[in-house]
């Protein structure tokens, strides 16, 4: 059997507007990356860790 690709083409299953907009989420996530307590998840309690990552994407939104 011929495996996914062989032929030299991507596989068919590709959604070409949700692949569009992964460019956009790697950006989030590298910004995010940048603060210490979100990249390693030092919180203890997952409500914590929730407001850290609202309170960072408040102040990227603030940025732009």
């Amino acid at each position: 059997p011929q495996r996914k690709g062989s032929r030299g083409s991507r596989p068919p299953g590709l959604d070409k507007t949700a692949y569009a907009g992964r460019n956009v989420v790697e950006r989030r996530f590298a910004l995010a990356k940048q603060w210490r307590g979100i990249a390693t998840r030092y919180d203890k309690h997952a409500i914590t860790y929730r407001a850290s990552v609202v309170l960072c994407a408040v102040i990227a939104w603030l940025q732009k």
